[in-house]
């Protein structure tokens, strides 16, 4: 007798990229709230009485809970409540983290008495930056909370399909955000008066479409597990021998691979966020223009890392090579931030800023689409939330703490040099943990190592599905002789 043959949504072309469209979506508003502020920092300080190292104290805010423990749970919460409820939890803490964090710069505020209040509370930061801060806290949550459930959300919709080619498209959505937000921060606040409100107020709003956005992925989500329940495939965890357990947390964590990885991974992006917050401002000073040009500038970051990474990320998918983009990725990186800390300050060119950004941007093109499909193949399926979120939390320490030593570093020498010297070094460390990836790579995982340098997208041989089929044999004669 023929095995029935089951086609579920995602098989579906159409299905699975309407699905990453709506979760990349959710990610692309978020990505604009983040750096909302980084066009407005010289505005800010004027109109709020923020110092540079104040605007550190605010950039680092974002990652302060997620650091103090927030993020672990997160991914717990992921792996034991699944990709609908973590989803909507997360995007609804960045809606409420959204509003409070504008409710903080908002005009009105500044004359409340409990600004008043906050103004004289706790360390010397304006009423404003501490509001700002909290909501930014919240936000954060949301914010790291999302990155792992849709990275969890495209590995199980792509599974055995285009997986990397989806993440680096879900990334170059994101990241388009960043390039929008870098034009129409400086627009919006032009066209109401130099106002810091109305961009924040915009950026908010989009944050609470993207919730409504994940929602309507969630009916998606639903019904695609309904076909896998039918089929008798089932869903991750509803086997009781696959359902997650905080032990099995003592696998990833005394894994070699996750910890080369897990500091790959600090040290590459402490280099590109926070130099993400202050490079309106280092062009602003470096090349004596005015805000909304450097934030112009900055804005071509994103273009090529949005253009080459679904196409690095269909290369992975296909061709493999993963370890060694991520080696070129990190040189990359380093030469660039070299150039920022010497080349241009020498040459104080429009041109070769805007050059150095855009090859800045290859790097964040090439180590994300390398690294976060390669995490799939070093853990398991089952505590593939946990590991991101673990992934995340080692990252959002360098992320919580290098803006703050930025911003006093700025505050004592008064430039951008040793900052710049400061983000070259994250990148020889990252570059560094890269030999020792593609060695581990090679013999670890007892001697089979873990094939990230092999492609993702598996081919249906006539042996493979030969040997399926033998698998389910098997398993039926199993399961017929219990």
């Amino acid at each position: 007798m023929s095995e029935k043959v089951y086609k579920f949504l995602n098989d579906n072309p159409v299905a699975r990229w309407s699905a990453l469209v709506l979760i990349a979506s959710m990610m692309f508003f978020a990505y604009m709230f983040v750096d909302v502020m980084s066009p407005l920092k010289s505005l800010v300080e004027s109109a709020r009485g923020w110092s540079s190292g104040t605007f550190g104290t605010y950039a680092a805010s974002e990652y302060i809970l997620n650091v103090c423990g927030f993020l672990i749970l997160a991914g717990i919460i992921l792996d034991k409540m699944g990709i609908r409820f973590t989803g909507v939890l997360s995007a609804s803490l960045m809606v409420v983290g959204a509003a409070i964090k504008f409710v903080g710069i908002s005009d009105w505020f500044q004359a409340t008495a409990f600004c008043g209040w906050l103004d004289s509370w706790w360390v010397s930061m304006p009423g404003s930056a501490k509001m700002a801060s909290l909501g930014f806290m919240i936000f954060g949550c949301g914010c790291e909370m999302a990155g792992t459930t849709v990275s969890k959300a495209i590995a199980k919709w792509f599974d055995g399909k285009e997986k990397a080619l989806a993440m680096g498209l879900e990334m170059a959505i994101a990241r388009l955000g960043v390039f929008g937000v870098m034009w129409i921060a400086p627009l919006i606040s032009a066209k109401f008066d130099n106002s810091i409100v109305a961009p924040v107020a915009f950026c908010a709003a989009l944050v609470a479409i993207g919730l409504i956005f994940y929602c309507v992925f969630c009916v998606l989500d639903r019904k695609l597990d309904a076909e896998l329940i039918a089929s008798g495939k089932g869903v991750p965890g509803a086997d009781p021998e696959d359902e997650f357990k905080v032990s099995d947390l003592g696998t990833v964590l005394s894994s070699k691979m996750f910890w080369i990885v897990a500091i790959m991974c600090v040290l590459y992006y402490s280099a590109i966020f926070p130099f993400q917050r202050y490079a309106p401002n280092f062009l602003e000073t470096t090349l004596g223009i005015d805000a909304a040009s450097a934030a112009q500038l900055f804005s071509f970051f994103p273009i090529l890392a949005m253009i080459l990474t679904p196409i690095l990320a269909g290369f992975l998918d296909f061709k493999g090579k993963g370890a060694t983009m991520l080696m070129g990725g990190a040189v990359i990186m380093i030469v660039c931030h070299l150039s920022f800390a010497f080349l241009l300050p020498a040459f104080p060119s429009k041109w070769l800023a805007v050059t150095l950004i855009a090859i800045l941007g290859v790097s964040f093109s090439m180590v994300p689409a390398a690294l976060w499909p390669s995490v799939t193949k070093i853990v398991d399926a089952k505590v593939l939330g946990s590991a991101y979120c673990l992934i995340f939390w080692v990252q959002n320490i360098g992320l919580c703490l290098v803006p703050l030593l930025i911003g006093k570093v700025l505050e004592a020498t008064g430039g951008y040099l040793a900052p710049m010297l400061i983000f070259s070094s994250f990148g020889v460390l990252a570059f560094i943990l890269t030999f020792l990836l593609k060695i581990e790579d090679k013999v670890g995982n007892g001697g089979k190592g873990y094939g990230l340098e092999l492609p993702n997208v598996q081919k249906e041989t006539p042996e493979l599905v030969e040997a399926e089929a033998l698998a389910e044999d098997l398993s039926k004669d199993e399961c017929s002789n219990k």
